[in-house]
């Protein structure tokens, strides 16, 4: 029986599924399970993840997925996993889960304190090591459960990320990678490897450190207890994957040093690909490695455009949820259709949301519109809405001004993937303010795609990480960008900073709520 499937399974932050790719990269099935991370209430901040129940989630996702393909699953030639990077678990020497929180988890407000109180330098000396900060880094947190929760600390004898927490489930074998486990802020970026004396320096243990492998190379196999829980066949090859920007990375091609993508969705990623581990030397923006080995990213992050598209949607636009629930057609569809005959520049009115990246001063100011005026035709709530979608793009212009004066490198071209990449208006406008092509791939959901390539990588169906991803990715289409309007964008982008500037120093004074602040800041 030839084997002509791949697997990859995706513990995304709000859902997990498995999804069935045949050999030429095209998905097949897809079964979706939502989960959330609840927070401890004796611990403001906290999202804890609950292994049992989420892994029953999670198996019961690649059942489903081998029940409604009705194939063989002798037929899968291999599996790989991906995930929200930055959540982190611990087990104890028997390989039992003794703790686990999700990737945005800010209950360590304290701890990040007490390690600026013992060497207020040492977060930028780590960073220029390791590429991460505080802010989303496993070590506030290892402290916080040894400062919190000793006991559990004791019993601590290995850390580990979710994506080779799902290939311990159906192997019982460890296999930590460095793309996600990069993100933990106690590795060397050069090595691609853990660097326990960080640990040290932090006053933590460093004898919990797994042993690391590249990503797309065999794990192990699915052992019998996989196999029951799963459905999978016993002896099927599972192979490392990686962090989900990564591996979405693979899926939309972006495996060359300086190609770039951007992902929108809750969260938007500005993913560079270099050729080294370097890091910025103003320590504003985030370096992980790459799940493609020899590559690295520098990587910068806005902070809530998916979920403020979708208060706006919610708080403002019942009449396009109502048309939408008769019609069927998407209310954001309605809304970028009016949007679109609004000038570029809003008439010169603008918002503040998420910031430009600042890694280890990294705060929000309160969400605000500004510089409008009290006339109905011009400023109506399609004005506010473009405006919310220029002032993303204005902040990812931002993100590629910030990498380009890190790296001396900008690219010509932007890959585009997400959630966000399915609405053209959004595609031409972030087009319009960067100046360059915007390129949109069929697969807007790249991340498991990544995980399959990587799958079929490690049991040679593809000699080459890099050729595999560029025969597996079909494009959908190209935008290019509006001069006229680029020059608009250009003039309003400086005022732009300016205005943020001004909104964050009346959130330093504490005269509005910050959007979104680090712990410990």
């Amino acid at each position: 029986m030839a084997n002509q499937y791949l697997l990859a399974v995706d513990a995304g932050t709000g859902s997990v599924r498995a999804v069935l790719f045949d050999l030429e990269g095209n998905q097949l099935e897809c079964v979706q399970e939502e989960w959330e991370h609840s927070e401890d209430p004796r611990w403001p901040g906290s999202m804890d993840f609950d292994w049992v129940h989420n892994w029953e989630l999670a198996s019961g996702c690649i059942r489903g997925v081998l029940e409604k393909s009705k194939i063989d699953p002798k037929e899968i030639a291999a599996v790989s996993t991906t995930c929200m990077r930055e959540g982190i678990l611990l087990y104890d020497k028997g390989g039992n889960e003794i703790w686990a929180c999700a990737n945005v988890d800010a209950r360590s407000d304290d701890e990040v304190g007490q390690l600026i109180q013992m060497n207020p330098e040492l977060e930028k000396e780590l960073y220029l090591e390791s590429g991460q900060a505080y802010a989303l880094g496993a070590l506030p947190r290892i402290l916080w459960v040894k400062n919190k929760m000793p006991e559990i600390y004791e019993k601590t004898a290995t850390i580990g990320m979710f994506n080779d927490w799902l290939i311990y489930k159906m192997t019982g074998v460890m296999a930590l990678e460095p793309s996600n486990g990069s993100t933990t802020g106690i590795f060397d970026l050069q090595k691609r490897d853990w660097d326990p004396e960080i640990a040290r320096k932090c006053g933590l243990r460093d004898d919990i450190f797994p042993q690391v492998h590249e990503c797309g190379t065999k794990a192990a196999e699915v052992n019998a207890k996989g196999a029951a829980e799963t459905g999978l066949a016993v002896g099927t090859p599972v192979i490392v994957g990686g962090g989900d920007c990564q591996l979405g990375c693979i899926g939309v091609g972006v495996v060359e040093p300086n190609e770039a993508a951007v992902f929108g969705g809750s969260f938007w990623q500005y993913e560079f690909n270099t050729a080294n581990g370097k890091t910025d030397p103003g320590c504003r923006v985030r370096v992980n490695c790459h799940a493609v080995p020899g590559v690295w990213q520098f990587e910068a992050l806005a902070f809530k455009p998916g979920l403020v598209m979708r208060w706006f949607r919610d708080g403002f636009c019942q009449m396009e949820k109502k048309i939408s629930s008769e019609t069927g057609e998407d209310p954001y569809n309605l809304m970028n259709k009016e949007a679109e005959k609004i000038p570029a520049g809003c008439y010169g009115m603008m918002c503040t949301f998420s910031d430009v990246m600042n890694f280890t001063s990294w705060k929000h100011a309160a969400p605000t519109f500004t510089n409008f005026e009290l006339d109905p035709e011009k400023f109506s709530r399609y004005t506010f809405y473009r405006a919310i979608l220029e002032n993303t793009a204005m902040i990812t212009k931002g993100h590629l001004d910030l990498v380009k004066e890190a790296t001396g490198n900008m690219p010509s071209e932007i890959i585009f993937a997400g959630g966000a990449s399915k609405s053209p208006l959004w595609c031409q406008i972030l087009s319009d303010v960067l100046g360059l092509p915007v390129k949109v791939p069929v697969v807007k959901e790249a991340t498991a795609l990544g995980a399959a390539i990587l799958a079929g990588y490690g049991v040679g169906i593809y000699d080459n990480i890099s050729e595999a991803a560029k025969k597996c990715v079909k494009w959908d289409k190209t935008f290019t960008p509006n001069m006229e309007n680029h020059a608009v964008y250009e003039e309003m982008y400086p005022v732009w900073r300016k205005v943020y500037k001004t909104q964050l120093a009346l959130a330093d004074e504490k005269c509005t709520k910050n959007m979104w602040i680090a712990p410990g800041l």
